[in-house]
């Protein structure tokens, strides 16, 4: 943190979920408003549904002066000499850093079409391997390594990478092997975190982050109206929701999705803060703090009290998203005690 505020991401639009015509329109507006208001970075998507990160991160490149493309990155799509080699291209041709989402799993459907059937703990084991490799050759030297999954011989990339353009690692935290991939690696371990209350302060030794929405105003009604016009229910997204959790094998989805179920047993009259409808409804991926900007301040005061470094925020609808997340952020960090 720089001064008591977290380092902010924003996420960029889904190719699936944008028309083709309005998509880089989109991504341009997105990063734009994203360097804007402070963020770091953006996180750019990668699946089987999605277009290439890289073209859109250098994308994203084009339309912003400083903003780091955070690239998804799955050991499926791509050897880690490419991913070197796309780390150092940008850094040469741009003087841009760029910052790596290391993703160990993914869809379970997108898995088994590239005949991946790797377990879930075992694929953490590979993505540790696979990033190690990556950091040897982003170091300069040539590079002989011989680790479970991958291996070089007096391998050299070129051109190499100016140090303070070496890329920002993160990983997927949830889980006790994400966490240790991220300590074995120096990555920022990212959690879909549960209410405060409940999150335990981050380990020794591992910086946290974590992945989260947020819908805040002056006042808290009106915060709950903008949060319930973005997100109606939605009985076909509850029924896809319940389809992905039985399939899935990823830690988070079944924390969250326990976490879900827990909240709609207690009703709609005892909504707080921390808000998961959109995730039951599969319009989200992460848990929203909707309220006014003291109250959600208070939750992210606590989330960084308990540790946590970075935030990676959803996708904006527009760009007073991100002038509102800031605000609440600001405040937060003025209740964080020393």
């Amino acid at each position: 943190m720089n001064g008591g505020t977290p380092e902010l991401f924003s996420t960029g639009p889904a190719a699936s979920n944008t028309p083709r015509e309005q998509y880089l329109d989109r991504v341009a507006d997105v990063a734009r408003w994203s360097e804007r208001h402070g963020c770091r970075g953006m996180l750019v998507y990668s699946d089987n549904r999605q277009v290439d990160p890289w073209l859109v991160a250098q994308y994203v490149i084009h339309h912003t002066t400083e903003l780091c493309p955070l690239v998804a990155v799955q050991p499926v799509y791509m050897h880690p000499y490419t991913v070197a080699k796309l780390v150092t291209s940008l850094a040469w041709l741009h003087e841009r850093r760029v910052c790596l989402n290391l993703v160990a799993g993914g869809f379970k459907n997108d898995l088994e079409a590239l005949n991946d059937s790797t377990e879930h703990d075992r694929r953490y084991e590979r993505l540790t391997d696979y990033a190690t490799l990556i950091g040897r050759l982003l170091s300069g030297a040539a590079v002989t390594h011989q680790g479970a999954f991958y291996g070089a011989t007096r391998l050299k990339l070129t051109p190499p990478v100016p140090p303070d353009l070496a890329p920002g690692l993160f990983v997927s935290g949830s889980s006790a092997a994400g966490l240790a991939a991220a300590r074995a690696i120096g990555a920022t371990a990212v959690k879909y975190p549960p209410p405060p209350e409940e999150e335990e302060a981050a380990e020794e030794g591992v910086r946290t982050g974590a992945r989260i929405g947020i819908v805040a105003r002056e006042d808290s009604e009106e915060a709950w109206r903008v949060a319930r016009l973005r997100f109606p229910p939605d009985r076909r997204g509850q029924l896809a929701r319940e389809m992905a959790t039985r399939i899935s094998d990823s830690f988070w989805h079944r924390q969250i999705t326990d976490a879900a179920q827990a909240a709609a047993g207690m009703g709609a009259a005892n909504a707080g803060p921390y808000w998961l409808e959109p995730f039951e409804h599969y319009q989200t991926m992460c848990p929203y703090l909707v309220g006014s900007y003291d109250e959600v301040a208070g939750l992210l005061a606590r989330y960084l009290e308990l540790g946590h470094e970075a935030f990676i925020l959803d996708i904006p609808t527009a760009e007073d998203d991100l002038y509102h997340a800031r605000t609440a952020f600001e405040r937060a960090a003025a209740l964080v005690r020393p």
